[in-house]
């Protein structure tokens, strides 16, 4: 098995322990965006095509509350000051992004943890894309530390 194919059962697992923990996922997934990333020549000249995913990881809402927006997280935000940073400046790094991705989910209270991917599908002519994943969660969260080594494994 190759260490990428462990970091994605690794992450099915992670999701999978999460929603049985009880936590609802919200999921916005292949957000096009135009951003200015990357460090070589080429990616200078202009903006490129990027895509996020994010998986968003709340409580679920009471039984029995009333069927309004006000009751859940209102997850318009998340395309919003996606955009918004995203044509704020340029990006070297696609890690730079991710973190503040990251950044803005968990500023939401109700998120209790998330997992950001971006990734650039026209860079490399010989594969469908490179991209960065990052899972973050709340401190109180009580997930093993383990989950988030960064050691060899």
């Amino acid at each position: 098995m190759t260490r990428d194919s462990a970091a994605g059962l690794a992450s099915d697992a992670l999701r999978q322990l999460l929603l049985l923990a009880g936590l609802r996922r919200i999921f916005l997934h292949r957000y096009a965006l135009s951003c200015s990333i990357g460090i070589h020549a080429f990616e200078r000249r202009g903006p490129q095509r990027l895509f996020v995913d994010i998986d968003l990881y709340v409580r679920p809402r009471p039984a029995g509350d009333a069927d309004a927006i006000d009751t859940v997280l209102d997850y318009d935000f998340l395309r919003a000051e996606i955009a918004e940073l995203s044509a704020s400046r340029h990006f070297e790094l696609q890690e730079t992004l991710l973190e503040a991705i990251a950044g803005i989910c968990l500023a939401k209270p109700q998120v209790l943890a998330a997992r950001v991917s971006t990734e650039k599908p026209d860079v490399y002519p010989d594969c469908a894309a490179v991209g960065v994943e990052l899972f973050v969660a709340r401190d109180d969260l009580g997930l093993p530390a383990a989950l988030f080594s960064n050691g060899p494994g």
